[in-house]
Order: structure tokens, then sequence, then C-alpha cells
């Protein structure tokens, strides 16, 4: 029988102490806030103590230039497990079940049923935010994305990130939690590994946890530690204080587990924050394309494999995680559809000459302005659109005609290397790069808007 290996194992075995360690088939373990800003955490020069973040960072490799897959929620999740636009899955913006249709599609391949074809045991824990049923609307769950077990909420945690009411296991309805939000996450995942994964496959860990999102509540002893017990900023910062905590028991189950050495960790926000003092002078936040909005914390870690105490100033983001775990773990990308993002690997591995992004990192939000961006090494290009909608906060399915038929004006050409905070325009001074990126916005979202499903419709 012929073997194959991943290129990455290999190397593993190869490069050091590491090499006595065996190697099987390696785990994934995906960490997510919600709306954290960019300049939150500790090792992005945030006011938060979050010192397992931190280690993540030291261990491994962190992006100076990493992006969400939207500026908001639903969104931003399609992509990253997806590794596609938004908008070809199926979600345009945040997602309200009771009132849309709008859910992750069926036909999407997303990672968890990759690694569950290849083997794996799987689990999605904490916020879904991606379609579940109503009484109304019949929609897919987590199950039918590659999950074997779920306990997660629709959106938020409710009433608060304090005592939860609105948990669903495997279908199935929790009741009333005591505790907070990102420590119940942290221990139905110790509970997944200790009692009902395969005890001998590799295994999919896929955490979404609810803070910083609003409404936010942490423990006494935490907030205290940064202001006043009432102050929104001191209970914000400890919402990420204590996810920081969360992910600590965690990453030290996988130690317990001695398999650590296996494992890739990723840690990432699904969008900018919604306070302006955190997305490190950004333009903009939660809700906007600029990069304030968009913009967020990026660590991939894998000891041994991954190099460490690496800082990367290459641009990346959520929509590169599926491909470049491909990448990682030997396996195929989806190639029966477009894939937007690009595969990392090399860059994680230290061989940055090896890496070449596909096409531009694009964003696209209806209700945001710009309502779209690009990304293409050390620019930024935006745009408004030429028509107006409804001044409805929320998603409505009745604009996808003139969403997807809509065209844009008032482009403007930024150099994020000289200016990070997107406040000169310089197309005037650069009027080839100007054009080329143009182009490359419109066609990317002309092949976008193709795949776009027709809610309104349906």
């Amino acid at each position: 029988m012929k073997y194959c290996f991943p290129f990455s194992l290999v190397w593993a075995f190869l490069a050091g102490p590491w090499h006595s360690q065996a190697q099987t088939q390696p785990n994934l373990v995906i960490l997510l806030a919600d709306d954290l800003g960019y300049r939150d955490v500790g090792c992005y020069g945030g006011p938060v103590q979050t010192p397992a973040i931190d280690q993540l960072a030291e261990e491994g490799v962190r992006f100076t230039d990493f992006y969400s897959g939207c500026a908001v929620c639903s969104p931003s999740r399609a992509t990253l497990l997806t590794g596609r636009h938004h908008i070809r899955t199926g979600v345009y913006s945040w997602i309200s079940d009771e009132v849309q249709n709008s859910h992750l599609l069926l036909r999407e391949r997303t990672l968890g049923e990759i690694l569950k074809d290849r083997g794996y045991t799987t689990a999605h824990i904490g916020k879904w935010h991606l379609g579940l049923p109503t009484k109304n609307r019949a929609k897919p769950t987590p199950s039918h994305h590659g999950f074997d077990y779920w306990f997660t909420t629709w959106n938020n945690a409710s009433p608060s990130h304090k005592n939860p009411n609105n948990f669903i296991r495997n279908g199935l309805s929790v009741g009333p939690l005591e505790g907070y939000s990102c420590q119940l996450v942290a221990e139905e995942a110790i509970e997944w590994l200790d009692h009902h994964r395969h005890p001998k496959a590799p295994f999919f860990l896929n955490l979404w946890f609810h803070e910083p999102h609003s409404p936010i509540a942490a423990p006494e002893e935490v907030v205290s530690k940064y202001g006043g017990l009432k102050d929104r900023n001191a209970i914000y910062s400890g919402t990420i204080d204590n996810t920081d905590r969360a992910i600590k028991r965690v990453i030290e189950k996988l130690d317990a587990m001695g398999v650590r050495g296996n494992t890739l960790i990723i840690y990432a926000s699904d969008n900018g924050s919604y306070l302006d003092d955190r997305t490190g002078n950004l333009r903009g936040k939660k809700g906007s394309n600029w990069d304030g909005g968009i913009r967020v914390p990026g660590i991939f870690c894998w000891p041994g494999v991954i190099r460490p105490s690496l800082a990367l100033k290459e641009p990346a983001g959520l929509v590169d995680v599926l491909p470049t775990v491909c990448g990682l773990f030997n396996l195929e990308a989806p190639k029966d559809r477009p894939i937007d993002g690009s595969d990392l690997s090399a860059l994680l591995m230290g061989k940055p000459d090896g890496f070449k992004r596909r096409q531009p990192l694009f964003w696209h939000l209806q209700k945001s302005r710009p309502i779209v961006a690009i990304r293409d090494g050390d620019f930024s290009l935006v745009a408004e659109p030429d028509y107006e909608l409804s001044k409805s906060n929320m998603f409505q399915e009745s604009w996808i005609p003139v969403i997807k038929t809509g065209g844009y004006r008032d482009f403007q050409l930024f150099d994020l290397s000289k200016d990070p905070g997107q406040t000169q325009n310089v197309s005037s001074q650069n009027p080839e790069l100007f054009r080329e990126l143009k182009t490359k916005l419109l066609k990317i979202n002309q092949s976008v808007m193709a795949d776009g499903t027709d809610w309104h419709l349906q």
C-alpha cells in the first residue's frame, strides 16, 4: 500500500525536537471572537490582559493585516467556513431567522464537511448565526454542514453573556444555564473532548464565542481590573479577559490530552469592534468597509510546523482559512466552484516566496459606506453605490435585484503602508494602478453577484 504524508508533517519530523512525537492526522481548533476589535488583545497592543491568546501568537504566526470576511457577523462566518465570498454562499448580511429565508446554503462545501469526509469527528460549539429552523421556515442546522455535535445559539447569548437561556444542543433547547457564555462554551468543548468525540479519530473543534458582542456581561472581579463595575468599556474589556481565561482552559485540555503538538489552532474575530477606540486608529468600525470594520486579529499556531514568534505583514483573512487548512493538512479544496481565498501555508512555514494570492481580498456589504472594498498588496480601493436602499438596518431580501445589478461610483484609492487611517485618496497620483484595481474590483464583483441567491423569489 502506498502512503502519502502531508508535506507539513514531514517538515515537522525533520525540523527539530518534535520528531519524537508520533504524528497522526492533525487536529483543528478554531477560536472565533464576536465583534472583537483589531486593537483589543494584548499582542495587538490592546488594553486587555490576554496571556493565553498572546502565547498562541508567541508560539505561532501573527498577521498584522488580517481581515474578516465581512464587516458584520453572519456573512463573515459563512466566508470562514467556505473560503468563498459570503454572497456566493447565500448570506448577504446578518441573518434574522424569523423574517428571512437566508441561510448558509446546503450546496456549500464547508470545512466541517471536508474534514468529516476524511474521518474527522467534528463539533461546533458557540454562536452559529448562519440560519436555524423556525416554526415557519425550514433551514439547515450545523449537522447539515458537517458537524456531528453542536451546542449553539441562533445569534447572541440571551439575555446577556451571564446565565444565557437560549443554547440549543443537537436540536434540543437546553434551557437556562448558570455562568458566562465563554466559560460555558469552554466547558462544553472539554466535555465533548472527554465524552462525545470519537476517541481514535482526529477532531475539528469549532469554538465561536459570543464575547464581546452586546449585550455584555463579565464577572465583577474581572471587570474591576479595567474600571468601574458599571463602566461599559470596563465590562467590554472584562468579556475579552474572561474569554481568554476560557481559551486557556481549552488549551490546557489539549495539553493534558497530549495532542497540542498535533493541533492547528486559529484565532480571529468575525469583524471589527463597535467601539471607536478599539480599532487601532483605523477608519470606521463594525458595519463599515473601512479598515476599522474589517481588520481583526489573526493568529495561526501549530508547534513544530508553523514558524514561531513571526509577525507577518502580508494581507490575509478569514477567506483564506479553508484553503490554508487544506494546504497544511494535504487535503483537496473544492474545485467545482470559485474559492476566493488563498493557501497561506508557505507564509506560515517561513517560505514567503512560495505564496501567491489568487485575487485581491474583496468585501461587499449593502448598508456599509463604502459599500465595496478590495485590498491588493499595500493598496485599498473603496467605492460608494450608485443606488439607494430603504433605511432599514436589517437586510431586506427584496433588495437583492438592486444589489445584484447596481453599480458603483466615487472610487477612492489608499496606500495603507503610508496611510493606514485611509485619509488621503491617492487615485490621481496613481492613475494606472487606480484603473487596474478598479477593473479587478468590478470583475470580482460580477463573479460574486452571479452566484448570489434570489431569496426574494422563494
